[in-house]
């Protein structure tokens, strides 16, 4: 695309339509923040592929098992205190009574780890799981919690982990964002949740909406390829002169940035986007009907398609925050069953895909939500959930870590961490590590500080590494 742009601007130059001075601005090599750059070490992934299931879905309903807690049902429990200072004094000193899980769970292959029946394709695929069963966040709120997972602060803005990623690696191809995101409407946070916010505006994530039209606007609108490129290669010279008169301005600097991605995405976007060429084989493992161009099997197929073309970070969103269409389980747990047939083929589809095309090794595919559910309530036989951030379950697969493993545990109803607890930090951390980064050098300089994703804190769990 740079060399394109050279011979349209030197044959406007042949043609005296351009100053010397502005071809030549246009022209000098300047540090490029997108282009691929080496990792501090030797990397066990080249991408991820971040899969956010919006409004906390209940870690003893779908990956951590708790006999107890079914035996237990409807007995009261003295909460642990510091279980009662996050919940406040109202709850914190209320009788509340233990509730069990409504579906079960069986062992399933070679490493029988315990997948609830919500979960029959995924579960096919345990061998390849990384189970996490000791997270815990640091908010009981939607937005607060959704950003910590996606940012690492729950109460300040931060970059994204998908704009780290990106500021941290570049990008394999020029030509489609380094960090894009697919999702059928805001979750908690809004755009916060893969904002670049004080590093390069560059490192932001897109957002494409599935659909019919998933990335609007990206096809040319001139009749003729050399018109546009002339038209473009006259206001890059522009642009970058405007910008020579405004030195360290770095949301100018991105936006034009964005213009030189957003002209190769014109040949590259709608072919990654397009699934009608897959195979009809290919188009049953995710569970997606011919034609179809929305929903979470879209994005799973898509989310593979883009990690082969290069793109570094993808981040898969279910649902947003309207509580009637996702996660947040307040009324009735039953609304667990829909949410996770809709997703449950698509992921497992992924998977099976990308070890059949030898990629899963190089991609690490993460599953994850905000916070868990409470297995407690304040009356007997609820029929819903309430937040829960004490502990929860996220899993991980390929990109180099351990499959069939389950590491930490929660107490035995499913309550607090008891063994090996894992908070957002050292999941950030470790995510991080395969990537071949240190989450303590990699660092942006702002306001008179450095600062890095993981804060002052965080530990890279090495014991799921393979």
């Amino acid at each position: 695309m740079i060399a394109n742009r050279r011979t349209v601007i030197r044959s406007l130059v042949g043609g005296s339509l351009l100053l010397p001075g502005i071809v030549s601005e246009l022209l000098a090599q300047d540090a490029d923040p997108l282009a691929p750059r080496t990792p501090h070490f030797r990397p066990r992934a080249k991408r991820v592929i971040f899969m956010h299931m919006s409004g906390g879905a209940s870690h003893i309903e779908t990956f951590d098992y708790k006999p107890r807690l079914y035996a237990d049902h409807n007995q009261t429990v003295k909460l642990p205190p510091y279980i009662q200072r996050v919940l406040g004094p109202d709850k914190a000193t209320a009788t509340t009574y233990l509730n069990a899980p409504k579906k079960p769970f069986k062992r399933y292959g070679q490493s029988g780890l315990w997948i609830s029946e919500l979960f029959p394709h995924i579960a096919q695929c345990v061998d390849d799981l990384c189970l996490i069963r000791s997270m815990h966040n640091d908010h009981l709120n939607h937005v607060e919690a959704t950003l910590g997972i996606h940012t690492g602060s729950v109460m300040f803005p931060r970059p994204s982990i998908g704009s780290w990623v990106s500021y941290g690696l570049g990008t394999e191809n020029r030509n489609l964002p380094s960090y894009l995101v697919l999702a059928p409407e805001l979750t908690y946070g809004g755009r916060q949740v893969w904002s670049s916010d004080f590093l390069p505006g560059c490192h932001q994530g897109t957002h494409v909406t599935p659909g019919p039209d998933p990335m609007p606007n990206v096809r040319r609108r001139q009749p003729a390829a050399d018109l546009q490129e002339m038209e473009l290669g006259l206001a890059q010279a522009f642009s970058r002169r405007h910008l020579a008169l405004r030195p360290g301005d770095p949301n100018l600097a991105a936006r034009i940035r964005s213009f030189e991605t957003a002209f190769g995405m014109q040949t590259e976007a709608p072919e990654a986007f397009d699934v009608s060429r897959e195979t009809d084989a290919t188009l049953r493992l995710y569970g997606l009907p011919r034609g179809s161009n929305n929903g979470f099997a879209w994005q799973c197929l898509v989310a593979r398609r883009l990690a082969e073309r290069g793109v570094r970070f993808i981040e898969l969103i279910d649902s947003g925050s309207s509580l009637s269409r996702n996660w947040d389980a307040h009324g009735n747990i039953d609304s667990h069953i829909g949410l996770a047939r809709n997703v449950d083929q698509p992921i497992a589809g992924l998977i099976k895909d990308l070890k059949l095309r030898g990629m899963l090794d190089e991609t690490l595919v993460v599953w994850t939500t905000e916070f868990g559910r409470a297995p407690f309530s304040l009356h007997r036989e609820t029929q819903g959930r309430d937040h829960h951030s004490s502990v929860f379950t996220s899993w991980m697969a390929g990109g180099g870590v351990k499959g069939g493993l389950s590491y930490g545990q929660s107490d035995d109803h499913g309550i607090g961490v008891a063994e090996d607890g894992v908070h957002l930090n050292d999941f950030h951390a470790t995510i991080l590590h395969l990537l071949g980064l240190d989450h303590e050098r990699l660092t942006y300089r702002h306001a008179g500080r450095d600062f890095r994703l993981t804060d002052v804190a965080g530990d890279v769990v090495h014991k799921i590494i393979a």
